[in-house]
């Protein structure tokens, strides 16, 4: 028999804060590992787009592996894998999921970067470099400024993502969200109020996340600029014409 008492209890009485330390839990996995792989991202993007073969061949046979073979599979490898090869890298569960999270995310992200930083016209770079720029200078003032607008969207949904994915962690017994739910679930019998529990707080972090990337957006847009700098000339036309807000001649 179904227990809403048990769902109510969890959401909101729950004196010793389960799930809401199994929420940050899986908000700092998310948050750390998304970092570490637009970092490794960025790089892998200038790796590919490099005009020397042995940067550009080892970024693609990273892509390769990461992109074409399962996130859990992956986790799996360094949890029971990699013992068997190198018996002294034992590593806790959450470097593992840490480690996995983070290279499968750089493979993703670079792609996004990659094609983020080519959709910038690359005249800007020859005049920068014309001007006596640096190439480090010219990317970090001129290109990449350019390329955010591309890359934020598709990084929010990574990250959308990332919030989501972080179930796999339970697998090897990382107690974030999905992992306190079948834990506390097993022992009481009450698995499937726990999971409408752990649904309720994936759906509360990926619906402040979506509120946050849309402002991040916003703070972004090209237009956004020109469509205040807009909108004071027109107010200010407005005053001179009509007079109101002028001050009085003494």
């Amino acid at each position: 028999m179904f227990r809403w008492d048990q769902v109510w209890y969890y959401l909101f009485q729950d004196p010793n804060f389960y799930f809401l330390q199994a929420a940050w839990i899986t908000l700092w996995i998310s948050v750390v590992a998304q970092a570490i792989g637009i970092v490794l991202g960025f790089i892998l993007a200038l790796m590919r787009t490099s005009k020397y073969a042995f940067l550009v061949w080892p970024a693609r046979a990273y892509l390769w592996f990461f992109r074409g073979s399962p996130l859990l599979v992956q986790v799996l490898l360094l949890w029971a894998g990699l013992p068997k090869i190198f018996p002294q890298a034992l590593l806790p569960a959450w470097a593992c999921i840490l480690i996995a999270f983070s290279l499968n995310e750089g493979a993703y992200m670079s792609e996004i970067i990659r094609a983020a930083l080519g959709s910038v016209d690359p005249g800007q770079m020859e005049a920068a470099k014309a001007l006596g720029m640096r190439y480090n200078t010219a990317m970090r003032r001129i290109v990449i400024p350019q390329a955010m607008r591309v890359i934020i969207p598709p990084l929010g949904n990574e990250f959308n993502n990332m919030l989501k994915t972080t179930s796999i962690a339970s697998v090897i017994g990382v107690q974030e969200l999905t992992g306190t739910a079948q834990v506390f679930g097993s022992q009481t019998f009450i698995t499937f109020e726990l999971l409408i529990v752990a649904t309720v707080y994936y759906l509360i972090l990926t619906t402040i996340w979506e509120f946050v990337q849309r402002w991040i957006e916003q703070r972004f847009d090209p237009d956004r600029a020109n469509v205040a700098i807009a909108a004071a000339q027109e107010k200010s036309t407005m005053k001179r014409l009509t007079g109101i807000g002028a001050q009085t001649a003494r």
